[in-house]
């Protein structure tokens, strides 16, 4: 089981490399004992979106049918086939992951199977769910364990997952609007984007980031740098995303170059050896 326990951990590994660099650069800055549990975190999450998100030429419905059935049968017989899954299963119950969170993730992944337009309910339902309950399965992680140090940070945790969700959504609009035919963003008509629509969501997002680093600040040495990098990556994609106007919004999808994703490692190293977070 050890080998098989090691292949299985390459696998999720593997899917974290390849499916978001800036997320595996965040990653190998945490201390070791934190990134493995993470990736098979990713590693189940990824799996989860691309069958809503990508597999167009297959039945989504069967796909995600048997990718839930599988998980929960994993999590039953402590073993799965599927690497990832096996991962996963290890990681959900060596840190004692609410089922609930699980739930509620799983349950916002089958909105977009069918969900295309959303109002202000079901937007806070798909935002928790999708994005916040990442947060909190990342949370006991960071915390390694520490029930009375996860409520005290739980609601920055869900506000930073808000936070990148929302930052998400912004910058694939296009993508979501012409390829999935899908409006996360209540009350807006992707066909008439305007400024004004535009600022409403980023004072949304702002207090979104503000609240999430005050937690980032609580966190254990172990996880603080990390986090810390992914939150000023996509707070940075956030401030680019705030100077480019509705239209081309919807004609591109905002990057942040490699070089400046490397000023962004090298200023949070900064100020994190001065003390500065």
């Amino acid at each position: 089981m050890q080998l098989f326990d090691k292949v299985t951990g390459l696998s999720s590994k593997t899917t974290t490399l390849l499916y978001s660099s800036s997320f595996s650069s965040a990653i190998n800055l945490l201390h070791k004992d934190l990134r493995q549990p993470i990736y098979d975190i990713y590693g189940f999450v990824r799996f989860a979106d691309e069958i809503v998100d990508t597999f167009h030429d297959y039945d989504k419905h069967t796909l995600f049918a048997q990718f839930k059935k599988d998980t929960y049968l994993a999590l039953e017989q402590g073993i799965s086939l599927n690497p990832i899954l096996h991962r996963f299963q290890l990681t959900y119950k060596k840190y004692k992951i609410d089922p609930a969170l699980l739930e509620a993730f799983l349950v916002s992944m089958e909105m977009d199977l069918s969900k295309h337009k959303y109002d202000v309910n079901t937007y806070q339902t798909y935002i928790y769910g999708s994005a916040e309950v990442v947060g909190l399965m990342c949370l006991p992680i960071f915390c390694e364990g520490s029930m009375i140090q996860f409520e005290k940070l739980k609601p920055s945790a869900q506000r930073l997952g808000a936070a990148f969700q929302k930052v998400n959504f912004l910058r694939d609009i296009k993508a979501d609007f012409e390829g999935l035919d899908r409006m996360y963003f209540p009350n807006c008509d992707f066909s008439n984007f305007t400024q004004s629509d535009k600022e409403k969501i980023e004072i949304d997002i702002q207090a979104d980031f503000e609240e999430a680093l005050k937690g980032i600040k609580m966190l254990p040495l172990k996880a603080r740098f990390g986090v810390y990098v992914a939150f000023k990556y996509y707070y940075s994609l956030f401030k680019k995303i705030k100077k480019t106007n509705p239209e081309a919004i919807l004609k591109t999808r905002i990057r942040i170059p490699t070089p400046g994703k490397l000023f962004i490692v090298a200023k949070a190293s900064l100020r994190s050896q001065l003390n500065l977070l």
